[in-house]
């Protein structure tokens, strides 16, 4: 699904972060990668996101190398097939718990019946995760678990085929934390979705199927 060929990175204030590294991920796929602060497991998901480029290396996704995609491109496979998870969920504060959720429909040109799908979907996984009394509050409103449980079903309203999650429950709670990441493999399991997700916490890397640590710019 996702090959990652020998790509570096490096920044004028931190040098080299990302050294030639490569990485292979089949559909379905689980993958936690781990590191420290400032070790680039940020940067690795941004550029697979294609929210930031290679150096040098190629990113190919299901035969086609997308390093090369210009702006309009890139949006349209981020918004296709990319759902983002950050450590701060990122709502709109003005927007109901409903409308966040829904925000992706947005940029989407779909047809009535594609839309009334979506919608369905979106509902499916209120429920799935929840958060379905909720629909009509606002974020000032909910709690922070709750808020990336909306921002959980965000990411998921277009039925992506990989969700990015940068450290999803470094803003939680063990209570929440261990929610999130459970949601996460449900989703996994569920749908099909693959998840390749960074973060600090062993007990969430450990739900993945693969652990990866990213260390002097190489996975191992």
């Amino acid at each position: 699904m996702l090959l990652i060929n020998k790509i570096s990175k490096s920044f004028i204030q931190r040098g080299v972060v990302l050294d030639d590294l490569s990485l292979e991920v089949k559909e379905g796929d689980s993958v936690s990668v781990m590191g420290p602060s400032g070790s680039g497991k940020t940067t690795l998901l941004n550029i697979i996101g294609l929210l930031d480029r290679p150096e040098k290396g190629s990113v190919i996704f299901r035969g086609s190398d997308i390093s090369s995609f210009n702006e309009n491109e890139s949006a349209a496979y981020r918004n296709k097939h990319i759902g983002f998870v950050f450590q701060e969920h990122l709502l709109l504060p003005h927007l109901t718990v409903h409308e966040n959720a829904s925000f992706p429909l947005m940029a989407s040109k779909l047809s009535a019946d594609e839309l009334r799908s979506k919608k369905d979907h979106i509902a499916f996984l209120f429920k799935k995760t929840g958060i379905n009394s909720l629909r009509n509050k606002y974020p000032s409103q909910i709690s922070g678990g709750e808020a990336q449980r909306v921002a959980l079903v965000r990411a998921l309203a277009n039925n992506p085929s990989i969700i990015l999650a940068d450290e999803p429950t470094g803003s939680l709670d063990s209570g929440n934390a261990a929610i999130m990441g459970d949601l996460l493999l449900e989703m996994n399991r569920t749908f099909g979705i693959t998840i390749i997700l960074a973060t600090h916490s062993a007990e969430l890397s450990e739900k993945m199927a693969r652990q990866l640590k990213l260390q002097s710019g190489k996975l191992i």
